[in-house]
C-alpha cells in the first residue's frame, strides 16, 4: 500500500513534469543553451536534474554569492553525458559530484574496466589520477548518497534481514527495483551474484529511487529497491537500508569538481559547507525538498543561515 507521504512525492514530480512540459518551448528551458559561463570572474554552478544534487549546488551558490564572488546557476542539466563535457572544459567551474559513481563513469569513458576502489580515501586516491587536466576535487563531504539494497520494514522483520547476505534467506531470483542503468552497474545483479553469491535481476524503474520504485517493493512486485542512502523517503515510509559488510557498492561522497584555477577563496567557501554535510543533514534537506514541498532554494538558504555562512 503506497502511504500519504508517497503520494505526496508522487504529486511533486507529476506537478514538477507538468512544469517542465510548459518550459520545453522556451529556449531557456536547457540549462547548457546560454553558452558558456561568461567572464573570467563569473563562477558557474551546475547540478544534475535530481533534486538532492540542486539543493547541494544552491548551498554552493548562495555561499559563493556571499563570499562576494559574482555566481550564475545551470541547475537540472540532466545526467553525466550531458553535464560532463560542460565541466571538463571550463564552462561549469562548480560542481556536485559522487566521487565512487564518477570514478567509474571516468573509466569507463576511457575504456577501462570499473574500479576496486570501495573506501572514500581510495576512490579519492583513483580519482584524482582520472580526472581531466583542467579540472580537480575539493575535499569530500561526509554526506554520502550511495545506491543501496533497501527493503520493507515488514520483509525485513519476515526474513529477519539485515545485511545483503541475508537476501540468500529469501531464495530464489532476487527482484530489484532499480533504474535501467543499475543492471549493468559493478555493484547491481552481476556483482551481487560475484560477492554474495545471490542471483538478482532488475525491475526496471525510472524514477531513481522515488515513488514508483518504493511502490514496486511496497506492492511486492520487487523483494529490494535501489534507493539512494540520502533519499527522505527511508525514513518517511519506515524501509531498511540492508547493511553491505563486503563493500559491493563503492562509496559514493558529494564531492565537489571545479575548475582547476578557481579562486582560493571559493574552494574555502565550498570547504566551509562541506564540514557541515552530512549525511544525515542531506537527509533532513532533502525531506523539507520533498515532503515539506520547499524549493532548493529556500532549503540551502534556511541550512546556511542556521549555520552562520549567510
Amino acid at each position: 500500500m503506497i502511504t500519504a507521504t508517497t503520494r505526496r512525492l508522487a504529486a511533486t514530480i507529476a506537478v514538477a513534469s507538468a512544469a517542465a512540459i510548459a518550459l520545453a518551448g522556451c529556449s531557456s528551458s536547457d540549462p547548457l543553451s546560454s553558452g558558456s559561463g561568461g567572464d573570467s570572474k563569473t563562477i558557474v554552478v551546475g547540478s544534475q536534474a535530481y533534486p538532492s544534487n540542486e539543493i547541494i549546488a544552491e548551498l554552493y551558490a548562495q555561499v559563493l554569492e556571499h563570499e562576494g564572488f559574482t555566481v550564475t546557476k545551470k541547475l537540472n542539466i540532466g545526467q553525466r553525458k550531458a553535464y560532463w563535457p560542460e565541466v571538463a572544459k571550463g564552462s561549469i567551474n562548480v560542481f556536485p559530484e559522487y566521487n565512487g559513481n564518477l570514478l567509474n563513469y571516468l573509466l569507463q569513458e576511457d575504456g577501462k574496466d570499473t574500479t576496486t576502489e570501495t573506501t572514500t580515501d581510495g576512490i579519492n586516491s583513483a580519482l584524482k589520477s582520472a580526472l581531466p587536466s583542467d579540472v580537480k576535487a575539493l575535499p569530500s563531504a561526509d554526506a554520502s548518497d550511495a545506491d543501496t539494497y533497501t527493503v520493507t520494514q515488514e520483509l525485513a522483520d519476515k526474513y529477519d534481514l539485515k545485511s545483503i547476505a541475508d537476501l540468500s534467506k529469501i531464495g530464489g531470483t532476487i527482484s530489484i527495483a532499480a533504474n535501467p542503468e543499475f543492471a549493468t552497474a559493478a555493484y547491481g545483479p552481476t556483482g551481487l551474484k560475484a560477492k554474495y553469491g545471490i542471483t538478482g535481476e532488475v525491475n526496471q524503474q525510472n524514477d531513481s529511487g522515488g515513488p514508483l520504485t518504493i511502490k514496486a517493493i511496497q506492492d511486492g512486485d520487487s523483494q529490494v529497491a535501489d534507493i539512494y542512502s540520502a533519499s527522505a523517503s527511508i525514513k518517511t515510509e519506515k524501509l531498511v537500508t540492508l547493511e553491505d559488510p563486503k563493500h559491493l557498492v563503492p562509496a559514493n561522497n558529494v564531492t565537489p569538481i571545479v575548475s582547476k584555477d578557481l579562486d582560493s577563496k571559493a574552494a574555502d567557501a565550498i570547504a566551509k559547507v562541506n564540514k557541515l554535510l552530512t549525511t544525515d543533514a542531506l537527509i533532513e534537506l532533502n525531506r523539507q525538498n520533498s515532503v515539506d514541498q520547499k524549493s532548493a532554494a529556500s532549503v540551502a538558504k534556511a541550512f546556511l543561515q542556521d549555520n552562520d555562512l549567510l
